[in-house]
């Protein structure tokens, strides 16, 4: 007895409207990402509880390595560049127009001032290498303001009174590093500001 062929139907699905949810989705997710620079040294920071957010704009990042490092950075390319003009005009250091291009795209500056110009003529790559073991000295000289409260001072007078402090350390840092990195803030009246923490999971409990 022969085979009797079925006759099958072609199925045709339009794939407009899936197409449509992806290019939007794609869209959204880099609409609302946000890069995360490498910054100069990893810094494992505390768990706590709190749940209270940085804000995400005019923020001066103050990054403090177990090491008691000091690193400091702006939220924006331009913002770094202002910084970093304010304080090379301040100090007499000349800097090129590449100079302050390799400045923009750091995520954080951490050397003194004689430093400066050595450090934004590296690559953009070895940057973070040469900060790491420098940081922004925080000794007073000769009674006069430190770098790192002239650097606080210039983001200060570059942003407004709506700038705000971040201070991100390391959960090792020792506790006069950080208690004398906080006094310098409070000589310059400077007496609100955040402290980054990772938040406490339940298990940590």
């Amino acid at each position: 007895m022969g085979k009797v062929k079925v006759k099958k139907a072609d199925v045709w699905i339009d794939m407009t409207p899936m197409s449509d949810v992806m290019v939007l989705l794609l869209t959204f997710f880099m609409l609302t990402s946000t890069f995360v620079k490498n910054e100069a040294v990893k810094v494992v920071t505390p768990a706590s509880v709190s749940e209270i957010k940085v804000p995400e704009n005019n923020v001066l990042t103050i990054l403090c390595d177990k090491e008691g490092k000091v690193f400091l950075g702006m939220d924006t390319p331009g913002k770094m560049e202002e910084l970093l003009t304010g304080m090379a005009s301040q100090y007499g250091v000349s800097l090129t127009g590449k100079q302050l291009e390799n400045g923009r795209g750091a995520a954080s500056i951490g050397v003194s001032m004689q430093d400066l110009s050595a450090l934004l003529s590296q690559d953009s790559e070895k940057m973070n290498e040469y900060m790491a073991t420098r940081g922004i000295p925080t000794d007073s000289v000769d009674g006069k303001m430190s770098e790192f409260q002239d650097w606080v001072t210039v983001a200060r007078d570059n942003n407004g009174p709506d700038m705000k402090i971040a201070i991100k350390a390391d959960a090792t840092t020792p506790y006069k590093t950080i208690k004398k990195m906080m006094s310098e803030l409070q000589d310059m009246s400077e007496n609100r500001y955040y402290l980054i923490t990772a938040l406490k999971s339940n298990s940590e409990d």
